[in-house]
């Protein structure tokens, strides 16, 4: 029997998202951001978690949204990537850490677009809302994959 979920949720705009709990390493106020050189568009920079340079990945962009309301400092959630790796997500808000039973859980709607389709794993129906559940390795690899190539090459590196 498949059990009911730990999600750690989080708010880009008016859409609430969740992490499977187990990938969520921590949660962070506002950090202070190193802008990266040539690095991918979704890559805000890094940050140094504790001696530990993670890169920092902006949700909005992922999901090309709008840029969040000027002024306004972005929550950070370090999750675990594969291996040893982390990366910070940057939300606009942080919710709670909710459970949701396996019976409200739908696969990804056909009717999203297709780049949503790619890093949304699937939704929960709440009683007065709609969870996406966010597929963090495919954001991860979305997000690193969009890198320009370093001038003068072309194909691989």
């Amino acid at each position: 029997m498949i059990e009911d979920q730990l999600f750690c949720t989080f708010h880009l705009g008016e859409h609430l998202f969740g992490i499977e709990i187990a990938q969520v390493q921590e949660v962070l106020r506002a950090q202070e951001i190193t802008r990266v050189p040539l690095a991918a568009p979704a890559v805000s920079g890094v940050i140094n978690l504790r001696g530990r340079i993670i890169p920092a990945i902006d949700l909005r962009r992922c999901f090309e949204m709008e840029a969040s309301p000027t002024g306004r400092a972005a929550t950070n959630i370090v999750v675990r990537g594969a291996g040893s790796a982390s990366a910070s997500l940057l939300v606009d808000d942080i919710g709670d850490v909710i459970e949701t039973p396996f019976s409200a859980y739908e696969g990804t709607p056909p009717t999203l677009d297709a780049r949503a389709r790619e890093l949304v794993a699937g939704v929960y129906k709440l009683q007065d809302r709609v969870l996406l559940v966010l597929a963090v390795g495919k954001v991860l690899r979305a997000a690193f994959a969009e890198a320009p190539l370093p001038l003068g090459r072309s194909g691989t590196w």
